[in-house]
C-alpha cells in the first residue's frame, strides 16, 4: 500500500516514492522473513514432529530467522517515521528529515505538502501499523525460542490418553 501514496500509481511511475518504502520492510520482514519460518514451525506440529528435541532444536533458528526479519521491519518503519516522506511543496523533498520525529506532532506542518494529498498521514499510518506488528512479531518468535530452548533441554511431554 506503501507504493500507492494517495492512492494513485502515478507516483511509482514517476519514482516519487520514499526511500523507505522501497526498501521492502513490511513484505521482507514481515512478510518473507516470518513465513518460510512459520509454514516449517505449523507443519512439525501438524506432523507431531516436534515430540521430539531435535524438532525442538530446529524451531529456534528458525523463530530467529524471524526475529531477524521483526528487527529488519522495525528499523525501517522506524527510519521511515524518522525521515518522513517524500513530497512535494515546490521540489520533491523529503522537508521533515531534520526533524527528529517532531513534525509527527506538529500537524500544522504537514500542509508543507502539497503532493501528494495526505502524504504525511499516509504514511505515518501505515509505518507506525509496521512498527507495531514488528513489535509483536518479535515478541512471539521470541517467545517461541523460550519455547524451542525449554523443549529441546527439558524434552516435550505429551498427556497419554487410555483407551
Amino acid at each position: 500500500m506503501l507504493f500507492f501514496p494517495g492512492w494513485d500509481i502515478k507516483y511509482v511511475k514517476d519514482g516519487h516514492i520514499t526511500v523507505e518504502v522501497k526498501y521492502l520492510g513490511g513484505l521482507l520482514g514481515g512478510g518473507l522473513m516470518v513465513l518460510i519460518p512459520a509454514i516449517y514451525i505449523h507443519m512439525t506440529e501438524v506432523n507431531r514432529c516436534c515430540g521430539n528435541r531435535c524438532g525442538m532444536f530446529l524451531s529456534i533458528p528458525f523463530a530467529a530467522v524471524a526475529l531477524l526479519g521483526a528487527l529488519y521491519s522495525f528499523a525501517v518503519a522506524t527510519l521511515a517515521l524518522h525521515n518522513g516522506p517524500l513530497c512535494k511543496n515546490e521540489t520533491w523533498t523529503t522537508p521533515f528529515n531534520d526533524k527528529n520525529f517532531k513534525y509527527l506532532t506538529n500537524y500544522k506542518s504537514w500542509g508543507d505538502c502539497t503532493e501528494p494529498k495526505n502524504i504525511v498521514q499516509f504514511n505515518t499510518v501505515l509505518f507506525v501499523i509496521l512498527l507495531v506488528t514488528s513489535c509483536l512479531q518479535g515478541l512471539l518468535c521470541a517467545i517461541q525460542m523460550i519455547i524451542g530452548l525449554i523443549g529441546c533441554v527439558c524434552g516435550v511431554f505429551f498427556n497419554k490418553e487410555e483407551p
